[in-house]
């Protein structure tokens, strides 16, 4: 218990990895262990104050409108530009089999409040936890991503193997390149929400609503949009890096993460 209370950033990856990967010998994967470590780790170090922290920024819904449009339009408009791209290099037209509208928007809505899921099962934790707890030790905006978007990477490699196809090199790099640059996007919708884990709830759902395996069959053509997405991604990662420097590098916009005490209750720094 004192080595989780020195270290609450390194047990909660160290949960967060052996929740997700436990599960593979069962030929699954834990999609909801980054909430499931953080539910774990603030208890014991922050207690009820780490909670009431966390349940705030998932709620955090009072941005400014733009922050919605931005949040939603970006992930759509990078699968436009993946789209165009693929097919100016030979792919066919993509397939628009999705259904009505109202099944796209009861996707996005079920994906905003399954545990189970990406965005709810994973922003708690990535954004809603780690980033600040990274930030609030003094690391900048850019050293913390650049952590966070390593282990949230390595922590989606087995969904690789569990996925036919999964190893080819294209899907592979693709994919490898599209989780670590969103990584940057992320912290920074993040931070320039006033720590809204919710904007960036709302984002990964858009992103996995309509995805490159909705718009061509496992093939070819969907190793070469896996790619030209990874590629886009980073892009738009580099993009914002170097548009917004100074907030990259100063120090962190949102106050840091409830500290814990080691005498009496855990207080807010």
């Amino acid at each position: 218990m004192s080595a989780l209370r020195r270290h609450p950033i390194i047990t909660f990856f160290v949960l967060t990895y052996a929740i997700g990967w436990g599960c593979i010998p069962f030929w699954t994967f834990m999609a909801g262990s980054p909430l499931l470590a953080a539910l774990i780790v603030i208890p014991l170090t922050q207690g009820w104050a780490g909670l009431r922290e966390l349940g705030s920024r998932v709620i955090r819904w009072r941005v400014r409108w733009y922050w919605y449009v931005v949040a939603i339009g970006l992930p759509l408009t990078v699968l436009l530009i993946t789209a165009v791209l693929n097919v100016a290099l030979g792919a066919n037209a993509p397939s628009l089999a999705f259904g009505s509208v109202g099944a796209i928007l009861l996707v996005f809505a079920v994906r905003l409040i399954n545990p189970g899921d990406g965005p709810m099962g994973e922003e708690p934790g990535w954004r809603g936890f780690a980033l600040p707890g990274l930030q609030g030790s003094g690391l900048s905006p850019l050293v913390s991503t650049l952590i966070l978007g390593v282990l949230v990477t390595g922590w989606h490699v087995p969904i690789l193997f569990l996925e036919e196809g999964g190893l080819q090199p294209s899907i592979l790099v693709g994919y490898l390149l599209g989780s670590f640059a969103v990584t940057f996007w992320y912290t920074w919708l993040f931070n320039r929400t006033g720590g809204s884990v919710l904007m960036t709830i709302v984002s990964h759902a858009a992103q996995g609503t309509i995805t490159i395996g909705g718009l061509w069959p496992a093939g070819a053509e969907f190793a070469q949009a896996n790619l030209l997405n990874g590629v886009v991604l980073s892009v738009v990662a580099l993009g914002l890096v170097v548009l917004d420097w100074q907030s990259w590098r100063g120090p962190a916009p949102v106050p840091a993460t409830v500290q814990p005490v080691y005498e009496g209750e855990p207080r807010v720094r």
